[in-house]
């Protein structure tokens, strides 16, 4: 059994990928189109009796049917006689029979891809979230939201030409043996016909392959240019960047274009020689069946009619592996990608909090990023509802020593612990639900001022009390009141309709509105004005003793009320003392605040 699911994976390996998320459920499939080909080789026996029946001169014999002469004798075992009407009632039924079996094998296909994707999204979505922190900062952006968008839009069209693909190939394989049981020699010349077609097809899938991972390439460098090119729009319009940027958009766009070109040049040749195939085969078959083996016309209509069912359904196998191939290099990147994240998933303990009680230490941590040490023997202790600050040059390793206190980072060497438990052994998730973050960028959503600092909870009672108290606490109080639409009025998009000083407010109340622990400023007043940033300082001033706060700062303004400050340099801690402590004994902090003329 491993054997045979190796096997598969090795050589059917989109199969495999697909039999992932939808199980035994595939062979659902294969066996209502089984039966659609099967219904319709029924209905197509009926037209050697029909032709008998009409023609008058002959009995209803069967004799050129081969082995399907069983039918013929089956029917009038039951004592009924093969008349015109009869016959006729018997094509419908079996016709009628084909019809409900192709709607329900439609159905069941659409069903069955709806289902794929779905739990393919979902899938996606929990590995990435999973994902450490660490493993995503090094990831290509564009890569990302183009594989969750447009590739996953992709992989469903592989899904539905795949299973389009796999139900021609069965009606191919019980055409040919219902032609086997009327005439071996004609499945000899079905099989022989069908097969000469494979070698130009086989040259059009190579090269649609080879486009469809071009495509996919060029459409992850198109996603990752336009991030950069909306997140950038100021400066390069500030600067007159704007034009030269576009240049390399453009390129990519011929790029993708030029590839999508191909991949539909590739497509028309192979349905554009479908039908000349068919006649050139048809007559073929129909000179040898005459010449060589002296067929009557009553076989060689039965004949041909599956004939024709088979090489019809040979030829839409081809064009749908060929539209599978197209969208071939998707389905490769959605596999590469989903086995990327599976591979940068973080790695979590099971010990879970409720709340933070007492401290976070840190005992000789070291960080690297690869071979580069960002931090180097850190030993530091933050108590509960204490506000501690981190300073120092760029590079000092600020971001990083918060990232670590938050479990955003686990340590290179050394422990860190947090209420005494090691961060390794600590369910993150339950640790950093107790956090909040308000960073020099505001994070604001496209929604109302309610769902923006709630997170879209329902608006009970209790829910309304909590961020009517967060406003108060951010001093939102006046901003709310001038609102016409009070709670409920759009920010737009990243808090277009908001100044600098409202969106780091609206970022503080979310933050509260939470039930927090911890409060973590990341150099949240480093971009407003003075008179703003007052505010806003008077805002956190508020909130010591109440939480614990630690603040990364650049203007040393911020941080003279702070409980204590860590002084960093290089990577390793200086000193750590209150604001006048520093001052005091640190020569190179003292000239710090002298710069910024405090």
């Amino acid at each position: 059994m491993k054997k045979l699911k190796q096997f598969i994976k090795k050589y059917f390996s989109s199969f495999a990928f697909y039999y992932e998320y939808l199980g035994k459920r595939i062979f659902i499939a294969f066996i209502l189109s089984v039966l659609v080909s099967f219904l319709d080789g029924l209905g197509l026996t009926m037209f050697f009796p029909l032709l008998q029946v009409v023609d008058g001169n002959s009995p209803v014999d069967g004799t050129d049917l081969g082995n399907l002469k069983v039918l013929i004798d089956l029917i009038e075992a039951t004592g009924i006689n093969l008349t015109l009407a009869t016959v006729l009632i018997f094509m419908v039924f079996f016709f009628t029979l084909k019809g409900i079996a192709t709607y329900l094998s439609s159905v069941y296909l659409v069903i069955l891809q709806q289902s794929f994707i779905r739990k393919l999204r979902l899938n996606l979505l929990r590995h990435l979230n999973e994902m450490s922190y660490k493993e995503f900062v090094s990831s290509d952006v564009g890569r990302i939201q183009n594989t969750l968008s447009g590739e996953v839009d992709r992989v469903a069209r592989s899904f539905n030409s795949y299973f389009t693909a796999f139900q021609r190939g069965v009606m191919v394989l019980v055409y040919l043996g219902f032609a086997f049981v009327v005439n071996p020699q004609f499945a000899i010349l079905v099989s022989l016909g069908g097969a000469s077609t494979i070698f130009l097809y086989r040259i059009i899938y190579k090269r649609t392959r080879g486009e469809s991972r071009k495509l996919t390439t060029y459409s992850s460098d198109f996603q990752g240019q336009i991030i950069q090119h909306v997140s950038n729009y100021k400066y390069l319009k500030a600067t007159g960047r704007v034009k030269k940027y576009g240049a390399k958009l453009r390129e990519t766009i011929f790029n993708v274009e030029a590839a999508r070109r191909r991949i539909e040049v590739l497509g028309s040749i192979a349905g554009a020689a479908r039908e000349p195939i068919l006649v050139v085969v048809i007559s073929l078959v129909i000179f040898i069946q005459v010449s060589y083996f002296g067929s009557s016309i009553g076989a060689i209509v039965i004949s041909l009619l599956f004939f024709y069912r088979a090489l019809a359904a040979l030829i839409s196998l081809q064009n749908s592996w060929n539209t599978f191939m197209s969208v071939s290099g998707s389905l490769e990147n959605m596999k590469t990608f989903r086995d990327e994240l599976i591979r940068g998933k973080e790695k979590d303990g099971k010990v879970e909090i409720e709340q933070f009680n007492e401290s976070i230490q840190m005992k000789d941590i070291s960080f690297f990023y690869g071979e580069t040490q960002i931090l180097n023997d850190i030993n530091l202790t933050i108590n509960k509802n204490e506000s501690v600050a981190f300073v120092g040059e760029s590079g000092s390793g600020k971001t990083t020593l918060v990232n670590l206190a938050t479990g955003l980072l686990a340590e290179s060497k050394g422990e860190m612990l947090v209420d005494g438990i090691p961060l390794k052994d600590l369910n993150k998730h339950t640790f950093q639900d107790r956090i909040g973050y308000v960073s020099q960028d505001s994070v604001i959503f496209n929604d109302t001022l309610f769902n923006n600092i709630t997170f879209w909870d329902e608006p009970t009672v209790e829910n309304i009390e909590r961020f009517e108290k967060a406003i108060q606490q951010a001093s939102l109080g006046s901003f709310l009141n001038e609102l016409k639409q009070g709670k409920e009025t759009a920010l737009g998009s990243n808090g277009v309709n908001l100044s600098g000083g409202q969106k780091q407010r609206v970022s503080i109340a979310r933050e509260l509105y939470k039930d927090i622990d911890i409060l973590i400023l990341d150099e949240a007043t480093s971009a407003l004005d003075s008179e703003t940033e007052k505010a806003i300082q008077k805002s956190i001033d508020a909130l010591q003793g109440k939480y614990t706060i630690l603040v990364i700062a650049h203007r040393l303004s911020t941080i003279k009320n702070i409980d204590k400050i860590v002084f960093l340099d290089k990577g390793e801690i200086l000193d750590i003392d209150n604001f006048e402590g520093l001052i005091k004994k640190q020569e190179r902090f003292k000239k710090m605040v002298e710069l910024q003329e405090l």
